[in-house]
């Protein structure tokens, strides 16, 4: 190879560089270039739904962009998160999850295909719904002192309903039942409604709930607001006190939602679209709308939502595996 040659080699080379470098930064400044895809493991209608259409507005407001919605619904967010591990880093296709598929699914499903603590991107945390611990009228519970009561009064001990096994409202419960030392039996259902209904009836004594899904049945006098599993009381129930004012020690469950994106995101794009989430959820009107739905805003940084994650999963992870319970 003669000189010209090698100087030749050299320019092309230097050349690519300095494309290289161009390119990400080009893509930072475009973003996005297209409309963004938010994945929703979830149907219409329900909760982590309409979190992520509020959300989307704001978003196609701030970017100038369409923001569609994709409910990907199955094996509990499995299929949803197993699609995104799989789609470009560039920020155009993103997930709002919830502490389910991010802190307790990878501990009760032995065949997962990815690794939650790996394969995303924590992008922003968004809101959280409280759960409250709820009786039936027929159980004469009114506090969680009648509950271990009857626990112990009641043959075979009390039974609770859950939306399923492995649903948050099973592990609450598997929790509050292991703190209080309660006699009880699981009577799980093929979602929350269902759930509550049984407890409505009477065909079972208790049930932790999404505040949201349970409210209406509350105001209403259909069944009795116990202890609200929660670090603090809630403003639509101020008189009902949390689980460690009624004398239990034990971890809230938590009902938080974060947006996530693959693993490998470009830290200027993930910012930009944090920026935009924490800015809608500071709206004051879209405030309101979640005061109405019972959920609150969770500001803060990513990083803070990663760690919040890491120490629900250590926390339930721990329970789902001294329960041994598991999901195919």
């Amino acid at each position: 190879m003669n000189k010209a040659q090698r100087s030749i080699l050299r320019i092309a080379a230097l050349a690519a560089a300095l494309l290289a470098s161009v390119i990400p930064a080009q893509a930072q400044e475009n973003f996005p270039s297209r409309p963004i895809r938010l994945i929703v493991p979830q149907p219409t209608g329900t909760g982590g739904d309409i979190v992520a259409r509020m959300m989307a507005e704001k978003l196609k407001q701030d970017f100038g962009q369409s923001v569609f919605i994709d409910n990907r619904v199955g094996a509990n967010g499995v299929l949803a998160m197993a699609y995104l591990v799989k789609q470009p880093p560039d920020g155009h296709t993103v997930l709002l999850a919830g502490v389910s598929q991010m802190s307790f699914n990878h501990h009760l499903y032995k065949d997962a295909t990815f690794d939650t603590a790996k394969d995303f991107t924590y992008v922003s945390p968004t809101v959280e719904v409280p759960f409250v611990l709820i009786a039936s009228r027929k159980s004469g519970i009114r506090t969680v002192a009648d509950l271990a009561e009857l626990s112990k009064s009641k043959a075979g001990g009390v039974n609770f309903a859950s939306g399923g096994v492995g649903n948050s409202t099973h592990l609450a419960m598997e929790m509050l039942a292991i703190r209080a030392g309660l006699k009880a039996s699981h009577v799980p259902y093929g979602g929350s409604s269902g759930a509550l209904l049984s407890v409505v009836s009477g065909e079972t004594d208790v049930m932790v709930s999404p505040l949201p899904i349970a409210l209406p049945q509350i105001t209403s006098n259909a069944v009795i607001p116990v202890a609200m599993v929660s670090a603090a009381r809630s403003a639509q129930l101020p008189a009902v006190p949390t689980l460690r004012e009624s004398g239990l020690d034990m971890p809230i469950m938590p009902g938080w939602y974060a947006l996530i994106g693959p693993a490998g995101m470009d830290p200027k794009v993930a910012q930009k679209i944090h920026a935009s989430v924490q800015k809608a959820f500071a709206d004051p009107e879209v405030k309101a709308k979640l005061d109405g739905l019972a959920m609150f805003v969770v500001g803060g940084t990513a990083a803070a939502a990663r760690e919040r994650g890491a120490s629900d999963s250590k926390i339930w992870g721990d329970l789902i595996r001294a329960q041994k319970i598991q999901l195919n």
